[in-house]
């Protein structure tokens, strides 16, 4: 499925126009040209002199857009952040329904990415070319699909462990299930279908919000309405329940921070006096019906891409990047002041229009810093991690390498020493909540610098 690549770089066209020489000038068609060594610049040029020609460089072959690796960077160690910190600072973690917060921009961030890449891995292979290898290309795509699947339902199937999971082992019979369909009937479907009453197994106990898998009574949610966007009786539920079944469905929503759900609201807690059921439901946020507007993310992100492979300028690039971020997040506040919220759980289309223009924003910030002036040792650390993005994502974001460590106890499997660094933290600075940031910092600071060990022996992972 992956491979390690040993190679100081990959090989690749040159994406970024290459430096121009000391001396200078602009000509009518934006070129940027030398001037001849006996012309002055401001006088006319003889008669019958032949027109200025580019300058010819030699362009570099294995060239990255290095901003592309600090953008994927950076989504990873947001990941981690809000993933390992959003626990101590809800603000920053997901939004319980309506609403974005930080960790609500993340998954679109990885989705831009992919779309951007998957432009360049088709102009890598000769796509833009008179004669394309369409074929190759494609079958590559599909390919790195299919790997990016299979590692996620190993990853997000829950056969490994989290940090505060101590357990091995999946049951095949809960195993949540992700699929991803590209349609256009996303807001008929949302608004259109008419959702039931319906059933669902829950914990005896109604006092606590309770992990276990196994309900012991039945309990209904009264719906009956068509166009809800609410918890409880939204269409993208209805689809989940009908087509993966409740089983597949994550058992652990980010609706069980809501203020009818829990007394700590927006973090979890106890549930609240007279809380409705559906409080106890589950809930996938990555659903069937949600993932066709997420996909619509990684369109945008392709677009991005088409534009590096057709625009050479600078300017050029930024230009038509801003106008179509700009589009997409006036949308965003157009289609939610017509009454379709921000809902990261739902992927609505404001939603959606926010997140991908949030997404174009950033990159273009991180396009003109590092690849327009050069500073890329500004973002060295993320452009590390992105450039090793797949094992970070794998053994951070996922959390293989903290369990491993936390293999080796003392007496009690409480007794690690990832366990024991976070508690030395949180005695140092006085605060749980400030001593586990600190934690979280200090991990991605040695995952870019894992990163960058990685890099400097020319070691590279991917699918």
């Amino acid at each position: 499925m992956a491979s390690v690549i040993l190679v100081s770089g990959e090989e690749r066209a040159p994406l970024l126009p290459s430096p121009s020489p000391p001396c200078a000038a602009v000509a009518e068609d934006d070129e940027i040209r030398p001037w001849p060594s006996d012309h002055h610049p401001f006088l006319p040029l003889p008669d019958g002199a032949a027109p200025l020609e580019p300058p010819a460089t030699p362009s570099d072959p294995k060239q990255r857009l290095a901003s592309l690796d600090v953008f994927r960077g950076l989504t990873v160690a947001l990941m981690i952040l809000v993933d390992d910190a959003g626990g101590a600072f809800p603000s920053i973690n997901h939004a319980p329904w309506f609403g974005v917060t930080l960790a609500d921009f993340v998954m679109p961030f990885f989705l831009f990415s992919v779309g951007v890449s998957v432009a360049l891995v088709f102009k890598d292979l000769g796509f833009m070319q008179k004669t394309p290898n369409k074929m190759a290309a494609t079958k590559k795509v599909i390919l790195r699909t299919i790997n990016l699947f299979l590692l996620g339902l190993v990853l997000q199937g829950g056969y490994f462990h989290g940090r505060n999971h101590l357990t091995y082992g999946v049951d095949i019979d809960r195993i949540r299930i992700i699929a991803i369909v590209i349609s256009a009937t996303y807001v008929s479907l949302l608004l259109g279908l008419y959702v039931p009453n319906w059933q669902f197994e829950a914990p005896g106990s109604n006092s606590t919000l309770s992990n276990s898998y196994y309900g012991t009574k039945i309990e209904t949610v009264q719906c009956r309405v068509r166009g809800s966007l609410g918890p409880p009786c939204n269409a993208v539920g209805l689809i989940d329940r009908l087509l993966l079944g409740q089983r597949h469905l994550y058992h652990n929503p980010v609706y069980k921070r809501t203020k009818e759900c829990s007394v700590n609201s927006p973090d979890y807690g106890p549930l609240p006096p007279n809380s409705p059921a559906w409080c106890l439901a589950p809930f996938d946020p990555e659903g069937l019906l949600s993932s066709l507007m997420a996909a619509v993310t990684c369109f945008a992100g392709l677009h991005f891409g088409h534009l590096i492979v057709h625009f050479k300028s600078h300017t050029q690039r930024i230009l038509l990047w801003s106008i179509t971020s700009l589009i997409l997040v006036l949308c965003a506040f157009v289609v939610q002041l017509s009454g379709m919220p921000f809902s990261k759980p739902l992927y609505t289309l404001s939603y959606m229009f926010l997140t991908a223009g949030a997404s174009g924003f950033l990159f273009i910030l991180i396009y003109y810093i590092v690849d327009v002036n050069q500073l890329k040792m500004t973002f060295i650390l993320f452009q590390w991690m992105g450039m090793n993005a797949l094992i970070v994502y794998i053994l951070a974001a996922s959390e293989l390498f903290p369990a491993f460590i936390q293999g080796f106890y003392w007496r009690s499997p409480q007794n690690n020493l990832v366990n024991a660094t976070e508690s030395i933290l949180q005695t140092i600075f006085h605060s749980k909540r400030w001593g586990t940031l600190a934690f979280v910092l200090l991990e991605i600071m040695f995952w870019c610098l894992a990163a960058g060990f990685l890099h400097m022996k020319g070691i590279f992972i991917k699918l």
